[in-house]
């Protein structure tokens, strides 16, 4: 079981290899599963518009190629759609897409006592990541290049791989004998554990394998999608200013609450002063002894004359 395993993963990647080796140039015509046909011109002016590390194809090698786009649009949603549908009819697919608005300032015109305009000042930016079949790269990159207003930047890698696919196929050959040495082994627990772990190590080379394969078929490309000026959007909103005043002051209103208030404020002062009573009458009785004092001392003053 262990060795039929082993065999199906190095058929794979044998599968694999010459899957991308002999992938159709982009020349006259797209691949048979797609349904949008390509023009002889169209496939020159790939090559002429796109770096040829994008439609590179070496005899005996294996490429995983990613690309990474930073360019300024006229408008960003309508560049985001277009990408996606032109995504879509090359048999790729989007893995995130981030789009968001700055907003670089806004400011409210009163147009009448009901109505007033937003003035918003905004810039839209988008960053994604997709991917796309390996063989239609060129092709992507052209048709998205069409929507830029300025390409700030472009970066197209292609990672030669041949050696790590070699590798693979190697350390599944071992792997296999691994597991023909161990089936001869006396069964005891070392035997198990053995077993156990050359399983996990293959299951591991065929993860690494699926994996090498997903990225040699679908390359992965970043986009960075950005309008070069402010946009100004004008939105329809009410007149705060006239509702605010509407009910800003109500004159019959607030005479009743100011004299509910005002009657309130006389009782917490009574209230008050009955809690301090016991201050009031000593202030009393101190005023008492300072007064009849006073009048003591003026009556001796008076005899003394």
């Amino acid at each position: 079981m262990k060795n039929s395993a082993s065999k199906i993963l190095l058929g794979s990647l044998i599968v694999a290899t010459f899957f991308s080796c002999h992938k159709n140039e982009i020349s006259g015509e797209y691949a048979a599963d797609s349904a949008v046909p390509i023009s002889k011109d169209f496939a020159e002016a790939v090559s002429d518009s796109v770096s040829s590390v994008a439609t590179m194809q070496v005899k005996d090698k294996q490429f995983i190629k990613t690309a990474d786009v930073n360019m300024e649009v006229k408008d960003v949603y309508e560049a985001t759609i277009s990408i996606e549908k032109n995504l879509e009819d090359l048999g790729g697919f989007v893995t995130s897409s981030n789009l968001s608005s700055r907003i670089a300032s806004e400011e409210n015109f009163n147009t009448s006592d009901e109505n007033a305009t937003l003035v918003r000042k905004f810039q839209t930016e988008n960053s994604m990541q997709v991917r796309v079949p390996t063989e239609k790269l060129g092709v992507f990159l052209t048709l998205i290049n069409d929507k830029k207003v300025f390409l700030n930047s472009r970066v197209i890698l292609a990672e030669d791989v041949t050696s790590n696919i070699k590798l693979a196929e190697l350390e599944a050959k071992r792997n296999a004998k691994t597991g023909e040495n161990i089936d001869k082994l006396k069964a005891d627990k070392d035997k198990v554990k053995l077993s156990d772990e050359n399983i996990g190590e293959g299951n591991h080379q065929k993860v690494a394998g699926f994996e090498m394969t997903d990225q040699l078929k679908y390359s992965t490309v970043d986009i960075y999608l950005k309008e070069p000026k402010l946009r100004i959007a004008e939105i329809p909103v009410i007149n705060s200013k006239s509702i605010d005043n509407k009910y800003k002051f109500n004159f019959l209103y607030d005479l009743k609450n100011a004299f509910v208030e005002g009657f309130y404020l006389i009782q917490k002062l009574t209230v008050g002063l009955v809690s301090i009573w016991p201050l009031i009458a000593m202030g009393g009785i101190a005023f008492w002894i300072f007064k009849k004092r006073k009048s003591a001392v003026k009556l001796e003053k008076q005899d003394v004359s």
